[in-house]
């Protein structure tokens, strides 16, 4: 797709567009100036395109196969691997798992989470750190494991060259976040989402409206719309339509925290009224559970205070997960 035809698309979305090619430049200066535009889109919008991301388009149809064949497992085969049974948080959710949005029936759709493997004897695992263990992996489909930890690496590694652009955009040298993606728990999560209803529960949706809880989280969309995302200029909803080649990438409150509600953390929903089975996949980079969130030293004014309490990686997880499942 031509540059010309993404930016058309992007103006209707009112999301900006941002090529990353020189990201992997060797000079500083085109690593800037892709800094200085995603620092833009972070402080305007916290929603952004990437293209030119160096994510192989191969390994990515692999991941959405491999995803379409465990949703259509039948019920058992994907209950027999229901997150409520491991202490990671790893696995199955049913359909209407989650609520995401308070007053709202719950959630139209189904997931899978996938995090780091780590095995139970792991000093981290036996001290009981949250979301530190095991996956549960379908036994019936012996190419899922390798397919989605070849997905998560990548998606570790682009992950963390976007946070030493947002580094550089807050006027901090490049490598300021390196501790904090290091060891980082970050979760690749499978979604499928049923059409819409047409007979649906006032307020039901795919996705209810909510903030996403961490760092960054980098979307892998099908062909077929549903996100939207709330649009502080028409107060309305706008849609952030799939664009072939692209990601959709976030901003989480943890982001939003860190630089003292600089950058925007912005609300957005799921609701499929394309009539097909969308499927989706986001990476959630939450970082090092040990890293301390204070607000950053360029992101206060002579004479202001942080309006956030210094809070780990791992405090500030548990909370969101038990506002969430509570």
């Amino acid at each position: 797709m031509s540059d010309s035809i993404y930016a058309r698309q992007t103006q209707q979305a009112h999301l900006p567009l941002i090529d990353l090619a020189g990201l992997l430049s060797d000079d500083p200066a085109q690593r800037l100036a892709v800094a200085r535009a995603i620092g833009q889109a972070c402080r305007d919008t916290g929603f952004f395109y990437i293209y030119n991301h160096g994510i192989d388009p191969a390994l990515q149809d692999e991941v959405f196969a491999q995803s379409k064949q465990l949703f259509d497992q039948p019920t058992a085969a994907k209950q027999a691997l229901n997150k409520a049974a491991s202490p990671a948080n790893r696995g199955y959710e049913p359909l209407r798992g989650q609520r995401l949005e308070a007053g709202a029936p719950a959630d139209l759709k189904e997931g899978f989470y996938i995090g780091v493997e780590l095995p139970e004897t792991d000093p981290r695992v036996v001290a009981g750190r949250f979301n530190h263990g095991p996956n549960q992996w379908p036994a019936s489909l012996p190419t899922f494991r390798p397919v989605m930890e070849r997905y998560r690496d990548a998606m570790e590694a682009l992950a963390g060259r976007l946070m030493g652009a947002i580094a550089l955009s807050l006027d901090l040298p490049e490598p300021y976040f390196a501790d904090f993606c290091t060891n980082s728990m970050s979760t690749l999560r499978l979604l499928h989402y049923p059409p819409q209803p047409a007979d649906a529960q006032a307020g039901e949706k795919g996705c209810g409206a909510h903030t996403d809880f961490g760092g960054l989280t980098l979307l892998l969309q099908d062909d077929n719309p549903g996100l939207q995302v709330w649009d502080q200029r028409s107060q309305d909803w706008i849609q952030a339509n799939p664009l072939p080649g692209t990601y959709v990438v976030n901003l989480g409150d943890m982001i939003a925290r860190w630089t003292n509600e600089r950058y925007r953390s912005t609300l957005h929903r799921v609701v499929n009224l394309s009539g097909k089975e969308r499927y989706s996949v986001p990476f959630f980079f939450s970082g090092n559970p040990d890293h301390v969130v204070a607000c950053l030293p360029t992101c206060l004014e002579p004479g202001q205070t942080p309006l956030h309490p210094a809070v780990s990686v791992e405090e500030h997880h548990r909370e969101m997960y038990r506002r969430t499942y509570g």
